[in-house]
């Protein structure tokens, strides 16, 4: 199936590591609320959230990538899902605040 909207979600977990890993920032927590939102807010698009691997950025904080722009939000917070979902993908403005400054 071909989607309007991607949303990958960090979930990797590393164990006995100095690294931070987004996995131990409850990453599953925050696919389950991308969905919820996505749910709620009936969008009227494709959408999917999933899991993802490792995107070598952890130590910005939990990240979450959304296709098809492509677009990286670091440190991402529960509290942070139903803004992502209202700004950038019905309203498509980006939440600035999040973004991964490049």
């Amino acid at each position: 199936m071909v989607y309007d909207v991607h949303i990958f979600v960090c979930t990797n977990q590393r164990e006995n590591s100095p690294r931070k890993s987004c996995g131990e920032t409850h990453g599953l927590e925050l696919v389950a609320e991308f969905k919820k939102q996505l749910k709620e807010l009936k969008v009227g698009l494709k959408t999917r959230a999933n899991k993802s691997g490792c995107m070598d950025i952890c130590d910005f904080g939990l990240t979450v990538v959304i296709y098809p722009e492509g677009i990286f939000y670091v440190n991402v917070k529960i509290d942070d899902v139903k803004e992502i979902v209202q700004s950038h993908i019905i309203n498509k403005k980006t939440v600035e605040r999040l973004l991964l400054k490049k």
